[in-house]
């Protein structure tokens, strides 16, 4: 009987300490995500500071119409290109996390 209570005693200790980890993980992915989004978001500042120095550039200088619409059209792409690599980032970020949660659920099951 007292061997028994032992036991059980220690299998909830290690359920309790494999179930800390777990928690970790979560709050890991979370701060995962919030990072990327704070490194996303500065992207997005520097991106729009870099065009507004463009366009002010273009006011001190003469510069024509044609070269102004190929810069315009240049920001425009810069700014498709970095939404499309943020995007794709997220979803990478959110594909690992998806992955890893199946693991954890094999692994449990």
């Amino acid at each position: 009987m007292r061997n028994l209570l032992i036991l059980m005693v220690a299998t909830l200790c290690l359920g309790f300490s494999l179930a800390r980890p777990v928690r970790a993980q979560n709050s890991n992915r979370s701060e995962q995500l919030k990072q990327l989004k704070i490194r996303q978001k500065l992207e997005r500042k520097n991106l729009k500071v870099q065009e507004k120095n463009r366009r002010q550039s273009f006011k001190h200088q003469p510069i024509s119409k044609a070269a102004r619409l190929q810069a315009k059209h240049q920001m425009q792409r810069e700014r498709r290109e970095m939404r499309e690599k943020q995007r794709d980032e997220r979803q990478d970020l959110k594909d690992s996390q998806r992955a890893l949660t199946e693991r954890q659920r094999a692994y449990g099951q």
